[in-house]
């Protein structure tokens, strides 16, 4: 299995927490670093078209998308988080591939912090796991892609 992870370099500290653990999840689910294809978005508004050129390459079986939006004085975050949320189901429906959502949509950078790897979890580390289980499910039920019945990279 091999998976493209496109970050956003916006809320650098959040985003790096979000990509370390998504790594470490497809490390500890039995996934090599070599299966990994890193890349970077200026922000979350184009984590679209870099999972949307990743999800295109033939090599890759799924995308994960991590970003923060943190809610600002203005409605801006909703325009942002909707687009994106829209952009990447469309990334899926074009390519056929899962696109895991692992954008934080919070309203302080304390809630972000705390779903960053912090007392809520990490939201990297969930959107890796329903990487790898969405391919699995897809392997599971497609006729034509080999089974993996153990659900690992």
């Amino acid at each position: 299995m091999r998976i493209g992870v496109v970050t956003s370099r916006y809320h650098r500290e959040i985003c790096d927490a979000l990509e370390n653990g998504a790594v470490s999840t497809f490390s500890a689910r039995g996934g090599c670093a070599d299966a990994l294809v890193m890349a970077s978005a200026p922000g979350s508004f184009e984590l679209v078209a870099v999972a949307l050129a990743l999800a295109q390459r033939t090599d890759i079986d799924a995308v994960v998308a991590l970003g923060c939006v943190l809610t600002g004085e203005t409605s801006h975050d909703r325009h942002i988080c909707d687009a994106v949320a829209h952009g990447l189901v469309g990334v899926t429906l074009k390519t056929d591939k899962p696109v895991a959502f692992g954008v934080l949509t919070c309203v302080t950078i304390e809630q972000a912090q705390a779903r960053a790897g912090g007392r809520k979890g990490n939201k990297g580390t969930e959107a890796m796991e329903a990487a790898i289980d969405a391919v699995a499910s897809i392997r599971g039920v497609s006729h034509d892609a080999p089974l993996n019945a153990g659900g690992s990279p």
